[in-house]
């Protein structure tokens, strides 16, 4: 019986153990033997090695986090490492390892590809921040909690007349904060694909303030700049009692939702169908609402575009 190795990396997301349990379910039906992998590739060094059967993931498909966990591993970023590592596998008897992660996640897996393990990626990031992809796994999730958060943060903004600064997660790619500022109507969103102006968003607050509206809300993406550091910039500006708030992991919790269970199931039933025809060393996404497949490589040398068409819309709806 043929093994298939499974293990998550990086920072964590909703709907990585919904993906492990499509895994899971989809191989056994066609006749493989699944191993977990926990702790990344740290466990991989360790050869912390675990047998899953159908029941192991039972009540998986609705749960945030990564039941495998997660961590990161220096000896792995080495070439001894990642030898060291494909022998473990292959002393294991596994011949696929499906790759939960980002776009570390992603090179760590093209390297095992390379020295003979069958590799596959599964884009397993909030940030949304891989190309060949139109969303990755968990992104559909945390801009629920995104909006969950901003109104809560909404009623007590308009009960003290404030402006709230909202930080969310995203260092390189601003679409947790357009997608989610969208969704919540917000008055500002700073993202770091485009330029912004302090000043002339302080001013376009005040003057909202002086025709009647009683809180604004400005989101920022990390990558962006600082929300302490943006609040105070706006209160010196135009002088309105302002306030931030950081998600956080926040972002990372709460149970999947029905788009990322059904998208993660999706792919864990084609990477299985990949294997079963020997296409190796690829990445799953979605693009057009069809599950696709890049080899590595073609991810590394692509280019994620900033989403500047989504970022007029919303100029126009401000």
């Amino acid at each position: 019986m043929k093994k298939i190795g499974v293990l998550t990396s990086g920072g964590d997301s909703q709907g990585m153990n919904s993906a492990i349990r499509s895994v899971v379910r989809t191989g056994i039906a066609r006749g493989y033997e699944i191993v977990g992998i926990k702790r990344g590739y740290n466990g991989l060094m360790e050869k912390d090695f675990i047998p899953l059967g159908s029941k192991d993931v039972s009540d998986k498909l609705y749960r945030g986090g990564t039941f495998l966990q997660s961590a990161r591993s220096e000896e792995f970023r080495t070439e001894e490492g990642q030898k060291k590592g494909a022998n473990n596998l292959k002393e294991e008897g596994i011949e696929h390892l499906v790759v939960i992660g980002g776009d570390g996640s992603y090179r760590g897996a093209a390297k095992l590809n390379d020295l003979g393990i069958k590799t596959y990626g599964l884009p397993g990031t909030i940030d949304n921040d891989l190309p060949l992809t139109d969303y990755t796994i968990g992104f559909d999730t945390t801009l629920n909690v995104v909006t969950d958060a901003i109104g809560n943060l909404r009623d007590t903004m308009s009960s003290h007349e404030r402006v709230s600064v909202i930080e969310v997660m995203g260092r390189n790619s601003g679409d947790i904060a357009l997608h989610a500022g969208i969704a919540s109507g917000v008055d500002a969103i700073l993202v770091p694909e485009q330029p912004w102006d302090i000043k002339e968003i302080s001013y376009k607050l005040k003057d909202r303030f002086n025709k009647g509206k009683t809180h604004s809300i400005v989101m920022v993406a990390e990558g962006a700049g600082n929300g302490e550091e943006i609040a105070h910039m706006i209160k010196d500006h135009c002088g309105l009692d302002t306030r931030a708030t950081i998600l956080g992991h926040i972002q990372r919790g709460g149970t999947p939702s029905a788009f990322d269970r059904v998208f993660t199931s999706r792919m864990g039933h084609e990477v299985i169908r990949l294997i079963d025809n020997d296409i190796y060393g690829v990445a799953l996404g979605i693009e057009n609402n069809d599950i696709t497949y890049h080899r590595f490589e073609e991810i590394f040398e692509a280019h994620q575009p900033p989403n500047t068409k989504l970022y007029s819309i919303f100029g126009d709806l401000v």
